[in-house]
């Protein structure tokens, strides 16, 4: 009997990290609302009844998923928090293509989390949203560093750029689509530089 008991412990264990993998796998796949939680327990695979003893609700699961994608550091303020490259580089750095076999094209987590929930009193949608918000305060602060003009507007611009792109790659199904955007953030940033006499 203890051996049963151990062994059914021990299969249990690890649930929640099966159920998160399975519904990033899945939300990327096939978008939030497309996805049923029977489907998320099924792909985990973990019982029903584990899936809620974990998460009651999927606005709750889904606002894990969002938690636990920004602490990957494979998000935009991934990208801006490096300290191996210099500010300027981290900024254009929310243009590079997306790495490959991404397949399909998604765009921005977030963005697509704030349409799926698009009350804006939803925890799910005001989490989106103070990540938006958050990208834009270190790309200001960066910016700042550079000894950019209006900082504040210049990371709103940079930030739209690169909304708009992860957008456009993903309606397009091009992963390569941020190049486009780059170019107009290398003006944007150029123009912005304090000029020398």
């Amino acid at each position: 009997m203890t051996t049963v008991t151990t062994a059914s412990r021990r299969q249990g264990r690890g649930g929640r990290e099966r159920i998160l993998a399975a519904a990033a796998g899945l939300f990327a796949a096939q978008g939030i609302n497309a996805t049923g939680m029977e489907q998320i327990a099924e792909r985990a695979p973990v019982s029903k009844r584990t899936l809620y003893a974990h998460f009651r609700t999927k606005d709750e699961l889904v606002l894990a998923h969002l938690k636990d994608l920004a602490s990957t550091g494979y998000t935009l303020e991934g990208a801006l928090a490096r300290q191996d490259i210099p500010p300027r580089e981290r900024i254009l750095a929310l243009f590079d293509p997306l790495p490959a076999g991404t397949d399909p094209v998604r765009g921005c987590p977030f963005i697509d989390a704030a349409v799926e929930f698009p009350d804006p009193q939803n925890a799910v949608h005001s989490y989106a949203r103070a990540r938006k918000l958050l990208v834009v305060r270190m790309v200001a602060d960066l910016v700042t560093e550079l000894g950019c003009r209006e900082p504040s507007v210049l990371a709103e611009q940079l930030v739209t750029l690169a909304d708009g792109a992860a957008s456009r790659a993903m309606v397009l199904g091009d992963p390569n689509y941020g190049r486009h955007a780059r170019t107009a953030a290398e003006i944007l940033l150029d123009n912005a530089l304090p000029t020398t006499i």
